[in-house]
């Protein structure tokens, strides 16, 4: 069997990182995993809104306490166990989210980014945290300026592949595809 395909996603807030994960799940049966999703499963069980604001504390106080890669730890895991041929990590926003991935030869960061506006209505469209759907243009960009999301340029600049997202689907589609032909990942 071919080694698998780890795609590790990084972009800032309302790039299209969900959107490219999604797509690679239906088309490509891949398996996803996303470190917003472990801070949702503790803020839940904590019985705490799930707010983006809530979300970067818990984030935070992990990560003091318990190390800067404790959630990389943890995805770069559950990536390793998983069986599917290709396997998508979501919202990767600091160095150490990838510490652990980047050593593997079958990782390729990818960046996706889109003008600010563009992911500003994708955000209210979308209200995805709540609040979300209620932000002024202005907090948004002082939302993307937080502690949180302060290493995602950087990031980007590192990444292998980087998709332009600032079209329709077709577009972004397409320019995954490009990109799995590239490291020999056919569509099924």
């Amino acid at each position: 069997m071919q080694d698998k395909m780890i795609v590790g996603l990084v972009g800032p807030i309302s790039s299209g990182k969900g959107t490219v994960a999604k797509y690679l799940q239906e088309n490509h049966d891949a398996g996803i995993y996303k470190f917003s999703d472990v801070l949702r499963d503790v803020s839940q069980r904590l019985h705490l809104e799930i707010t983006r604001e809530n979300l970067q504390n818990l984030s935070t106080c992990l990560r003091k306490e318990m190390g800067e890669d404790i959630l990389a730890k943890a995805i770069a895991e559950d990536v390793e166990k998983d069986d599917h041929d290709i396997v998508v990590v979501d919202g990767i926003r600091r160095w150490a989210d990838i510490m652990h991935l980047k050593k593997k030869s079958n990782f390729i960061l990818t960046g996706i980014e889109a003008e600010p506006k563009l992911r500003y209505q994708r955000l209210v469209q979308r209200g995805e945290n709540h609040g979300d759907s209620d932000k002024s243009y202005e907090q948004f960009l002082e939302d993307q300026g937080q502690e949180a999301d302060a290493e995602i340029p950087e990031i980007i600049k590192e990444a292998q592949e980087i998709i332009e997202n600032n079209h329709d689907l077709k577009n972004l589609y397409n320019d995954i595809e490009k990109i799995l032909i590239k490291y020999g990942k056919k569509k099924r």
